[in-house]
């Protein structure tokens, strides 16, 4: 595990960039005069953005422009899911007025991960894709009842046997023997990827087609027809902004999306033994339902890759890297050890974390303005590996004119407010982190849900969004 002092400034500390064969960044050459089509951002949304504008038509002139390099943001650190499935979906789902557009996002967001699959296999991008499935542990006993209740309301919505399954214990602990585990929801629909070669594969692609990708080139600002970047500006007919919670670092953008943190932590290559002991034997992703949310997979190199939520810090603050010894990721490490005590006696090897961008309505949005020339697509809250896929489609199809069915759903021009001003949006998180761990370390112990804080933090969380 590389330290703070030795990095390479481009590392973003990660794991995943940390097994990269090399990591290297180019050199970004002399900017443009003018291009057709500027995207600010290299993490998956630009990248996926020009890749898709260029397979509709080649003969486009696409300029992409990062501050740092190729996935060097959340596309580069994330827990690597490629999820059928976002953010909004639950509430879309729950809600008799929005189950329709749920139904279509949610359908669509399905074929997305095959989608995904499909291009790495035919651009040869080895992302370590296994589409093994996705499975939502019971961890308290009160779970189980409210989980089959969820699937019988998926399929009345007319999801299927091939889309949801419930596994009691017995099952589910041959899927994953984590503890506590009474049972847990199976869906196929999600991969586990290793997402630094995803993203800088999707890189080399672009650059082979003749895509620029001017890197170590920070924008600064966006207006109509123009780009202002710290190394001089370009003209552009259409300027797509695919920054997520990098965006408030461009002047007029500020509390459009705010970052919040996720960390993550990896252990040594686990020997046969140990994973024929905890499972995962497909590659499956996993979480639960608590509300200070946690994900893991099984790496390639059989690795434990496993994640928590981390915060948010006062007036936005940006992080570059996250440092090893951060107290946040001294819990995450300590929830991967409880839930999978025979991971005693190995090495966490590595140690990270990173920012998401939220919308204000914690929904992703797809917007273009064709009076404008300007576009963007971001708010993933942290599930955009596979998001970000269906939104770049979305993003260039709009651009491009074309109706098709994604330019419908209901992601489109879904413009959210601007998030409060400081301190109110500081402490209002603050608050909300604090209730949600309060609820789910009660729950955790007593095996009840929370009659004090847990109901306090879902009216909050309602009345916050």
């Amino acid at each position: 595990m590389s330290t703070d002092s030795d990095r390479n400034p481009i590392d973003n500390g990660s794991f995943w960039f940390d097994s990269l064969d090399e990591l290297q960044c180019e050199e970004p050459g002399p900017l443009p005069t003018d291009v057709d089509i500027a995207i600010v951002g290299a993490g998956f949304t630009g990248m996926w953005t020009a890749y898709y504008l260029n397979r509709s038509n080649p003969n486009l002139d696409i300029a992409v422009f990062e501050s740092n390099t190729i996935g060097f943001g959340a596309s580069g650190r994330n827990g690597g899911w490629c999820m059928g499935w976002s953010q909004d979906l639950t509430d879309r789902l729950s809600d008799p007025n929005t189950q329709s557009e749920g139904m279509a996002i949610a359908r669509a967001m399905e074929d997305t991960v095959d989608e995904i699959g499909r291009v790495c296999q035919a651009e040869n991008i080895d992302c370590h894709f296994a589409k093994g499935g996705t499975l939502t542990i019971a961890t308290r006993p009160f779970d189980v009842e409210d989980y089959k209740a969820d699937i019988e309301h998926y399929y009345r919505l007319g999801f299927t046997e091939d889309d949801f399954v419930w596994l009691d214990e017995d099952a589910s602990r041959q899927r994953l023997n984590m503890t506590p585990n009474h049972g847990a929801i199976y869906t196929p629909h999600c991969a586990a990827i290793h997402p630094a070669r995803l993203v800088r594969g999707l890189g080399e692609v672009l650059r082979s087609k003749g895509i620029k990708i001017y890197e170590q080139t920070p924008v600064i600002e966006i207006t109509p027809s123009k780009l202002v970047t710290l190394r001089g500006e370009v003209k552009a007919g259409k300027i797509l902004r695919a920054t997520e919670g990098y965006t408030d670092s461009i002047k007029g953008q500020e509390r459009k999306l705010i970052p919040l943190y996720s960390m993550m932590v990896a252990t040594e290559p686990l020997p046969d033994t140990i994973w024929e002991e905890i499972g995962l034997r497909k590659r499956e992703t996993f979480g639960d339902e608590r509300r200070n949310v946690i994900y893991g997979q099984r790496t390639m190199d059989d690795r434990f890759a496993f994640g928590g939520r981390g915060g948010y810090y006062f007036g936005s603050k940006r992080k570059a890297v996250i440092p090893a010894d951060d107290p946040d990721l001294d819990k995450v490490e300590a929830v991967l050890r409880g839930l999978f005590p025979m991971l005693d006696g190995y090495k966490i090897t590595n140690r990270w974390g990173g920012l998401m961008g939220v919308n204000r309505h914690w929904k992703p949005c797809v917007s273009f303005d064709k009076s404008t020339g300007i576009g963007a697509a971001g708010g993933y809250t942290g599930e955009g590996v596979g998001a970000s896929n269906l939104a770049a489609r979305m993003l260039a199809d709009l651009v491009l004119g074309n109706d098709s069915d994604i330019t419908h759903l209901a992601w489109v021009n879904d413009n959210a407010g601007k998030w409060e001003p400081e301190p109110f949006r500081w402490s209002g998180s603050q608050l909300l982190s604090w209730l949600a761990e309060a609820a789910d370390n009660t729950e955790m112990k007593s095996g009840k849900p929370s009659r004090l804080w847990g109901p306090i933090y879902k009216k909050l969380y309602h009345r916050l969004i």
